[in-house]
């Protein structure tokens, strides 16, 4: 058989992963199945910028539709992949089609999480994920509409933000006790808080969804504990699973997202997987990860370009994300999980610049900059090196973040 890559996914990662494969020497055919009608675009700017309307597609596109022709690429839009037949190395298609390859990469990312409450099914309930997705919440945004958000996480305060900038009336409802619970320490929950209750957000914590209610469109979202929220539109945004159907169902290594090695490579050595949908190993935290994150798409996605071609080189660095909310920019460098100490430099209460520090016995585990983009880059630095960091020091805005390690 001709040698032969296919690639089943269209996002970040697969984008990433033709341009390595072009840059690591790889001249033969590439096949490329996306289920959706666009080429691979950006997704982070789908509840930022994009939602507003401050940009359009051809600032998210990651390269013209041309592109992919020109390198030569053989793309099948508003395809999806139905079975991966190991044995005979090949790929079925949704249109009954048959994609050989000697070489498979899985870039298949992640899927909304849905709520399965009574009313679900109702018109004007959205999920954020793809460009229809936005394109069906913009057209809900109407003046003097009234919007429940179900979710406190990124995705729910950037379209928050986005909402009541355009003259929204937006309720935003989260199980857990504080928003972005499972992301960042009470200091900076309580901080977004403040930020979102001033721009006149209604913020509630500690309320779970029982269901909808509405004939044929949704009139209100009913609590748990009783409450009825009336409202014009919803967006539930509670998280994402990863898309692992198909390795599982093809028998590969499944846990927590498809299992791969430092090099990207699943249980078979013919096959990779990169970007939201793996779980990985992590030299720095000395456990296995699943990242929903750019940086990591496109890292991973370089890793197996090169695994792809026989070369190895490793993945291996710190995790980074990023939330615009308002004029408040919030840069995550690497994860706070079994922090034991957050340390904060600046001032959460007053004014939108600060960051927090999270230790675990002196080690630094993590930094949560808000708008705060030198300690964001040296947070990066120092995770990677695990540096050990005085408490005081940080405190103390007179020392430079540069020399935050003590000599």
């Amino acid at each position: 058989m001709e040698e032969a890559i296919v690639i089943i996914g269209a996002g970040q990662a697969a984008c990433q992963a033709i341009m390595s494969l072009r840059a690591e020497g790889y001249e033969g055919p590439i096949t490329l199945i996306g289920e959706e009608n666009y080429a691979p675009y950006q997704r982070p700017p789908l509840s930022k910028k994009f939602l507003a309307g401050e940009i359009g597609y051809d600032r998210v596109e990651l390269k013209a539709e041309s592109f992919y022709a020109e390198s030569g690429v053989t793309a099948y839009w508003g395809t999806r992949a139905t079975e991966i037949d190991r044995r005979a190395k090949r790929v079925l298609t949704n249109d009954g089609r048959y994609h050989p390859y000697s070489k498979l990469l899985l870039a298949t990312g992640a899927q909304v999480r849905e709520i399965n409450v009574p009313g679900f099914e109702l018109e004007g309930i959205h999920y954020l994920r793809n460009i229809e997705d936005v394109h069906a919440i913009q057209a809900g945004f109407k003046p003097g509409a009234r919007m429940v958000i179900v979710g406190g996480g990124y995705i729910g305060l950037e379209v928050a933000a986005v909402a009541k900038k355009r003259g929204i009336d937006v309720t935003v409802l989260e199980t857990a006790d504080r928003v972005m619970a499972r992301v960042v320490d009470p200091i900076v929950s309580h901080f977004y808080e403040r930020l979102h209750r001033e721009a006149g957000v209604t913020l509630r914590t500690g309320v779970t969804v029982s269901g909808f209610e509405g004939e044929g469109k949704v009139a209100a979202v009913v609590s748990g504990e009783g409450e009825r929220f009336a409202c014009d539109i919803v967006l539930v945004g509670i998280g994402v699973i990863p898309n692992t159907d198909l390795a599982h169902e093809a028998g590969l290594e499944v846990a927590n997202g498809i299992a791969v090695d430092a090099c990207a490579r699943t249980s078979d050595p013919d096959i990779c997987a990169a970007g939201d949908c793996t779980s990985h190993p992590n030299d720095i935290y000395g456990h296995k990860l699943r990242l929903e994150s750019v940086h990591n798409a496109i890292e991973q996605a370089k890793t197996a370009a090169a695994s792809l071609v026989g070369k190895e080189k490793p993945y291996n660095q710190v995790p980074w994300f990023w939330s615009d909310q308002y004029d408040v920019k919030l840069q995550i460098a690497g994860l706070s999980t079994g922090y034991t100490d957050a340390v904060v430099r600046g001032d959460p209460e007053s004014g939108k610049s600060f960051a927090v520090f999270y230790l675990k016995d002196g080690q630094l585990l993590a930094v949560d900059a808000i708008n705060r983009a030198p300690e964001f880059m040296m947070g990066k630095i120092l995770v990677a090196q695990k540096a050990a960091l005085d408490p005081a020091r940080i405190k103390d805005e007179s020392i430079s973040v540069k020399e935050l390690v003590a000599k």
